[in-house]
C-alpha cells in the first residue's frame, strides 16, 4: 500500500468512517498515481480503513490506471453500463456497512449525491477536503522535482514572449509563440490559460488576450504556467516595450519591492497572513492599496490553485515542504497593470525561490 493511501486510512480510522469515496481528478492522482479526466464520466478511489481499496474508472482508461502503476482492483465500465451497481457489489465484497462516507463536498454534484444516498441507505457524508488539504500542503522530494522542472519550463515560457515582442504584433500573436515553444519542448497542458496582456489590458487582473497590439511604451504582462507530470507551475512578468512614465516606473518599482520582501520574509514559523501584510503594507504606504484587490498567493502543486491561501486573515504557520506562490499586482485603470509572481519553497531554514526569469525591469525595445 503506498504511503499516501495509508495516510489516508489512519484518517479514515481516527474518524471512524468506514469509506472514503473520492472523485476529483486532482485527489484521485495523489492517492493512486492514476491521472485521468473523464470529462462528464465517474472516476472514483474507494478507500477503506483496513480493505483493499479499488479505482473506478471508465473502461477505455482500464490499461492506462493499471500502467499507472495501480495494484489493486480497478472497476472499468462502459458507457452503456451503470458504474454505481459495480461499486456497491465491490463494497459488498469487503463487507463493509457504509454507515457514513468521506466524500470531496466541494466537488460532489447534486446527481452524485442521490446516487450514493440511495446506493447505502443514505449514509453521513463527512467532508474529506480538510485531511486531503493537509496531506497535499506538504510536498516529498518527488514532488518537488517535478515542480521545479515545471518552473523551469515556466521560465522558458516567459523568456520566449519577452523575445516574441515586437510593435504591431497582438497579445495572441505572442502567446500562440510561446505555446508553439512549449509544444516543441514537450508540454502539451497549461496549468491555466496563458495570460498576455499589454497597455490598458494589463490593469485587469484576470484579462483575456486579444487581438489588442502591443505598442511603444507599453507594459506587457505575462502570466502563465505549465503542467509537468502532473504538477503545476505558475509565474508572472511585467516588462515594458519601449519607454515607460514615471506613473509606470512607479508603480513597477512599488510591486517589486513589495513581492522582494515578501519572498524574504518565508521561512518555517511565520503565518501566511504576516507573509500577505509584508507586502500589502508596502503598496498600502505608497498609495496603492486600494489597487491590490487580490490575495497575495496561493498553494501550488497538482492543483495550480491548491491549499493554502495566502491572505492577511490566514493564520496558518509555514512548513518545510510547502509551495505555494507570491504575486503581489497593482492595477491602475487607464494607466498600468503591474504583477510579478513567483513559485516559493519553504525550506528547513528559509526558502527556495523556484522561478528565476529577472524581476528588475526589462526594457525591450
Amino acid at each position: 500500500m503506498n504511503k499516501r493511501i495509508v495516510n489516508f486510512q489512519d484518517w479514515l480510522k481516527s474518524k471512524d468512517i468506514p469509506f472514503g469515496f473520492i472523485t476529483s481528478s486532482d485527489n484521485v492522482f495523489y492517492l493512486s498515481g492514476f491521472r485521468s479526466n473523464p470529462h462528464e464520466r465517474l472516476l472514483a478511489l474507494g478507500i477503506f480503513p483496513d480493505a483493499e481499496p479499488f479505482l473506478v474508472c471508465p473502461l477505455m482508461e482500464k490499461e492506462d490506471a493499471k500502467n499507472s502503476g495501480w495494484n489493486f482492483e480497478i472497476i472499468g465500465y462502459t458507457d452503456i453500463e451503470n458504474p454505481w451497481d459495480m461499486i456497491r457489489k465491490a463494497v459488498e465484497k469487503r463487507n463493509v456497512e457504509v454507515t457514513a462516507m468521506a466524500v470531496e463536498k466541494e466537488h460532489m454534484n447534486v446527481e452524485r449525491y442521490e446516487q450514493t444516498q440511495a446506493l447505502f441507505s443514505r449514509p453521513q457524508l463527512i467532508s474529506a477536503e480538510g485531511c486531503l488539504r493537509e496531506l497535499r500542503m506538504v510536498k516529498d522530494e518527488s514532488e518537488l522535482a517535478l515542480i521545479r522542472e515545471a518552473a523551469r519550463l515556466a521560465d522558458f515560457a516567459v523568456e520566449t514572449g519577452v523575445n516574441e515582442i515586437a510593435e504591431g504584433k497582438t497579445e495572441l500573436d505572442v502567446l500562440a509563440a510561446i505555446e508553439f515553444e512549449l509544444k516543441k519542448a514537450g508540454i502539451n497542458e497549461m496549468a491555466f490559460s496563458t495570460m498576455v496582456l499589454t497597455g490598458a489590458n494589463g490593469a485587469s487582473p484576470h484579462g483575456t488576450p486579444g487581438k489588442t497590439k502591443i505598442q511603444k511604451g507599453d507594459l506587457v504582462l505575462f502570466d502563465l504556467g505549465v503542467v509537468y507530470q502532473g504538477y503545476c507551475s505558475d509565474i508572472t512578468r511585467t516588462v515594458a516595450f519601449g519607454d515607460l512614465t514615471e506613473k509606470q516606473i512607479e508603480i513597477y518599482e512599488t510591486v517589486r519591492k513589495a513581492e522582494l520582501a515578501a519572498v524574504e520574509a518565508c521561512r518555517p514559523g511565520v503565518t501566511c497572513a504576516e507573509l500577505d501584510l509584508t507586502a500589502r503594507n508596502i503598496i498600502r504606504d505608497l498609495g496603492y492599496g486600494d489597487y491590490f484587490p487580490h490575495r497575495l498567493g496561493h498553494g501550488l502543486g497538482i492543483s495550480v490553485h491548491e491549499y493554502p491561501s495566502l491572505t492577511e486573515t490566514n493564520d496558518l504557520v509555514l512548513k518545510p515542504g510547502m509551495v505555494f506562490t507570491i504575486e503581489p499586482g497593482i492595477y491602475v485603470p487607464g494607466v498600468a497593470g503591474v504583477r510579478i509572481e513567483d513559485d516559493i519553497l519553504v525550506t528547513e531554514n528559509g526558502f527556495e525561490v523556484l522561478t528565476s526569469f529577472p524581476k528588475s525591469l526589462q526594457y525591450i525595445k
